[in-house]
């Protein structure tokens, strides 16, 4: 099978179903370990860079967006690495 070029959604897919895969593994193991354990806390510690809020005035319509904020953590990433080698050998 040639590796091409993907689309654009494609990799907006992937990276969605990382990092639900990555949220989800994340809470299982807050679940399942003891919370003052160590691999609990390096496993689930997590970065929350975040933009906004933005402020919008056009004179007659006033919008303001966010403020957005992204949750990163080590098992987001091992998320996203299974969502990829999934879809990979699917497509």
């Amino acid at each position: 099978m040639p590796i091409g070029p993907r689309r654009p959604l494609f990799y907006i897919g992937v990276l969605s179903t990382g990092f639900v895969l990555g949220a989800f593994l994340s809470e299982l193991l807050r679940q399942f370990l003891p919370p003052n354990a160590v691999a609990t806390k390096f496993f689930t510690y997590t970065v929350t860079p975040s933009i906004g809020p933005l402020y919008i005035d056009l004179l007659i319509l006033s919008v303001t967006v966010g403020p957005l904020a992204l949750n990163v953590s080590l098992l987001g990433l091992v998320g996203i690495v299974l969502a990829y080698m999934l879809a990979r050998s699917l497509f």
